[in-house]
């Protein structure tokens, strides 16, 4: 039987010479090739600085901590950060677990983006604006959230923005790549995203202090944060030569911080996609596309929502919404697709409501992110990457024609 996943990375030729040139140069951890990639990925997002982490997650949670020991913006623990109900848990356990307050708006059913008109909304009926700090848009499944509202409501408030990119590798909005319009932003790896390499992640910024933060919370909270180590030349910033103490920068630690480093294998793996990534996306693009034409039968009879189409866009897989959960339920055609060897996932589920972890703010929200509570039981997703040939799609929606007709 085929079978469709939902991600894939092929390892060849060019990925085994870089992982065997990592193991050649005897230096596996943080070294020339986590350095190279943080400069291309920097330039290819448009930002000034990069900070590689061994998760999108690591990233998250080291990017919001350096907020509240950045001299500039005094942002206190526990302040309110605006955000999306419809999201990995990820995003909402780094706020959570950098100690801030996430407060939820509903998004967009269509392309699954935070309501920026919401998010004015609250703010102007809040008692206490002055208890928001932040609001922090997810770019999901690739689609790009509306950043000028967003900047526009941001600057109005005095709030900050910080954009979850992890699932928008190269998207763009008005001619800008996500993750380039913020304060800062976030890029996970992860195998089954837009640019793979494994456990992998990025934060892109071009405030200098958030990237001097972001790599000493990553490596414990220690003093140094220099790009390029010159201790061993007698001429480390940090040594204090006037005092009798042996005192190592290396090892003395001025922020609480992380072990959030990563390896150069992962660093030399995303190398090589980050060179092809402008055929993985229009290769993407041409997979929905033809999905979409040959499974537009379902839409027009009210039992499918297909993805919107946009060149625009770096998709992250192809989702689909449930139209009508009395004609199928998405639990029955997801095992149906499963047992027919397309894999799928659910679109992770409203997190205040539908989320155990988060069970504590279900009251808190029950019946207000009609949105996202209705995408999060109906709303799930199967592959489109770069992997899938012709033959691959047209297995899929025969497959689709069986179960459907």
């Amino acid at each position: 039987m085929r079978r469709i996943f939902v991600g894939d990375l092929q390892i060849k030729e060019e990925e085994r010479n870089a992982v065997n040139e990592v193991l050649d140069s005897q230096r596996i951890s943080e070294h020339k090739k986590v350095k190279e990639f943080e400069e291309k990925f920097a330039e290819y997002i448009g930002t000034k600085y990069c900070t590689s982490f061994n998760s999108g997650t690591s990233a998250m949670i080291a990017g919001l901590e350096s907020l509240k020991y950045h001299p500039d913006l005094k942002i206190k623990e526990k302040s309110k950060i605006i955000t999306t109900p419809l999201t990995y848990i990820a995003t909402v356990n780094s706020v959570m677990k950098a100690n801030f307050n996430p407060v939820f708006v509903d998004v967009h059913k269509e392309t699954f983006d935070i309501k920026a008109d919401e998010i004015k909304k609250l703010l102007e009926e809040e008692k206490n604006p002055e208890e928001y700090s932040l609001i922090l848009p997810v770019h999901l499944m690739g689609y790009p959230a509306d950043m000028d509202k967003i900047n526009k409501i941001a600057k109005e408030f005095n709030l900050h923005v910080f954009e979850d990119s992890a699932q928008a590798h190269g998207t763009l909005y008005n001619g800008k790549k996500t993750g380039s319009m913020s304060l800062m932003s976030d890029f996970s790896f992860y195998i089954a995203h837009n640019i793979q390499a494994g456990e992998f992640g990025a934060l892109v910024t071009n405030d200098k202090q958030i990237s001097i933060l972001t790599k000493k919370i990553k490596a414990n909270g220690r003093l140094c944060s220099c790009d390029v180590c010159t201790r061993g030349e007698g001429k480390c910033p940090h040594q204090n030569n006037n005092s009798d103490i042996d005192y190592d920068p290396r090892f003395i630690h001025d922020i609480i911080g992380y072990n959030f480093k990563t390896m150069e294998f992962q660093a030399a793996l995303a190398l090589t996609q980050l060179k092809k990534a402008d055929y993985i996306f229009k290769k993407r693009q041409q997979n929905v596309k033809y999905l979409n034409e040959n499974l537009k039968e379902f839409e027009e009879k009210g039992i499918l929502k297909l993805p919107k189409f946009s060149t625009d866009v770096s998709y992250l897989a192809y989702p689909i919404v449930i139209q009508d959960p009395f004609k199928i339920s998405r639990k029955n055609l997801r095992k149906r697709l499963e047992l027919k060897g397309v894999e799928t996932r659910p679109l992770f589920y409203s997190i205040p409501t539908q989320q155990p972890a988060y069970s504590f703010l279900k009251q808190r929200y029950l019946n207000k992110l009609p949105n996202a509570d209705y995408l999060g039981l109906n709303a799930f997703y199967i592959g489109c990457h770069q992997y899938l040939e012709k033959e691959d799609l047209d297995y899929v929606i025969k497959i689709f024609n069986e179960i459907l007709k």
